[in-house]
C-alpha cells in the first residue's frame, strides 16, 4: 500500500485560545465538565485546552484521580471526527507516562479503543495505534491488549494500513507475542510476516524480523518459523539495514534451536553469512550470528564448515562487550568438541 501522510490538522472554527481554564487546580475539574457538554463545539475546545495540560505529568495524574478516563473513553466513540482525534490524542500522550498507562488499564480503556480500529479517519486509526504501542512496552498492558483479543485484528490490519501505521502495529505484536503467541499463529500470521520481510521500508523489514523472532521464543512458534521463513531470513542477513540484519539473526537464533532449522539453515548457506555478521561492528547482530553459528555447530557438516574460521571467533574474545566474549567463547569450545 502506497505510504501516505497522516495530517493532523484540525478544522478552521476549532481555536483552543477561546477555551477558558479555570486557574490552578480547578482547570481539569471544569474541563471534565465541559467534554460533557452537549455542545460539539464546547467538547472540541475543552479537548483542545486538556490535550495541552496534560503534557505537565502533575495534571496526568490529577486527570486520572477525577475521572478524565471514564468520560475520554465515552468519547471514542463520538459521532465528530475531530473530538475522536483529540481524544484520542489525550490518551496516547497519557500513555507516555507509567501512571496514564496504569490508569488506562484499570479503567479498561484498550477494548473501547478497539472500536476505532475500523474509523474512516487515518489519524483517529493512528493514534489509536500510538496507544497500543506505548501500553504493550508495559508487561501489564501487552496482557490487557491480549485478553481484548486484539492480536487477530492487527494481524490482518497489516494487510490494509498505511506503512505509518503498519510500524506501530508491528512494534506492538513484537511487545505482545513475547508474552503469548498462539493466536497470532492461529491466524497465519508468519504468511502476512513473510511478505513484511521484503517489504521496500527499512523499519517494517526489521519490525517484521523482530516479530518472528519474539514467535520463534515460543516452542510452537520454534516449528513455524523453521518451516516457513528461514530461507527469507538467511536471505536478509545480507541487507543494507544493520538493524534489519541484527533482527534477522535474532530470529535465526531462535529458529536453530530445533534440529530441523538447523538443517534448513546450512542447506540455505546461512554459515558465511553470519561469520560476516561476526565481524560487523553492530554488538547486538555480532552476538546473534554468534550464537545462531553456536548452533548450527552441533550439527557435524556445520561444525566441520566452522573449524576453519576459528580465528574469527578468537577475535571476538576481546571484544569490549562481555556478552560478545562469552558467546565466543562457547561457540569455541562447541566448535572444537570432539568424540571421545
Amino acid at each position: 500500500m502506497a505510504s501516505t501522510l497522516i495530517s493532523a490538522k484540525l478544522p478552521p472554527d476549532v481555536d483552543p485560545t477561546k477555551a477558558p481554564i479555570a486557574f490552578g487546580r480547578r482547570a481539569l475539574p471544569k474541563l471534565n465538565r465541559e467534554i460533557q457538554s452537549p455542545e460539539v463545539l464546547t467538547q472540541q475546545r475543552a479537548l483542545m485546552a486538556l490535550c495541552d495540560l496534560v503534557h505537565d505529568p502533575e495534571n496526568i495524574y490529577q486527570a486520572v484521580q477525577i475521572g478524565f478516563l471514564e468520560n475520554l473513553k465515552i468519547l471514542l466513540l463520538h459521532h465528530d471526527s475531530t473530538v475522536r482525534q483529540k481524544t484520542t490524542e489525550i490518551l496516547y500522550i497519557l500513555a507516555m507516562h507509567n501512571v496514564g498507562r496504569q490508569g488506562l488499564i484499570q479503567n479498561a480503556v484498550i477494548p473501547v479503543l478497539t472500536e476505532l480500529l475500523d474509523d474512516p479517519e487515518d489519524i483517529c486509526r493512528k493514534n489509536t495505534h500510538q496507544v497500543f504501542d506505548m501500553m504493550a512496552k508495559l508487561p501489564e498492558g501487552a496482557v490487557d491488549i491480549l485478553r481484548a483479543g486484539l492480536t487477530p485484528l492487527l494481524v490482518l490490519k497489516l494487510k490494509t494500513e498505511s506503512d505509518e501505521i503498519q510500524e506501530l502495529i508491528l512494534g506492538t505484536l513484537s511487545n505482545c507475542l513475547r508474552v503469548e503467541a498462539s493466536e497470532a499463529l492461529a491466524t497465519d500470521a508468519i504468511t502476512i510476516l513473510k511478505e513484511k520481510l521484503t517489504h521496500p521500508s527499512v523499519t517494517i523489514r526489521s519490525k517484521a524480523a523482530q516479530v518472528i523472532l519474539e514467535i520463534g521464543t515460543h516452542p510452537e512458534g520454534k516449528t513455524t518459523v523453521c518451516e516457513e521463513v528461514i530461507p527469507l531470513l538467511v536471505s536478509l542477513l545480507e541487507d543494507t539495514d544493520p538493524e534489519v540484519q541484527a533482527s534477522a539473526a535474532g530470529a535465526l537464533m531462535f529458529a536453530t534451536i530445533k534440529p530441523k532449522g538447523r538443517c534448513l539453515a546450512l542447506r540455505a548457506e546461512a554459515i558465511p553469512r553470519l561469520l560476516k555478521l561476526v565481524a560487523e561492528e553492530n554488538s547486538r547482530a555480532r552476538l546473534s550470528a554468534i550464537k545462531t553459528l553456536t548452533m548450527l555447530a552441533e550439527v557435524a557438516e556445520g561444525r566441520r564448515k566452522l573449524l576453519e574460521h576459528t580465528d574469527t571467533f578468537q577475535q571476538c574474545l576481546r571484544d569490549p562487550s562481555e556478552a560478545v566474549k562469552r558467546a565466543a567463547e562457547i561457540a569455541i569450545r562447541v566448535i572444537q568438541w570432539k568424540p571421545f
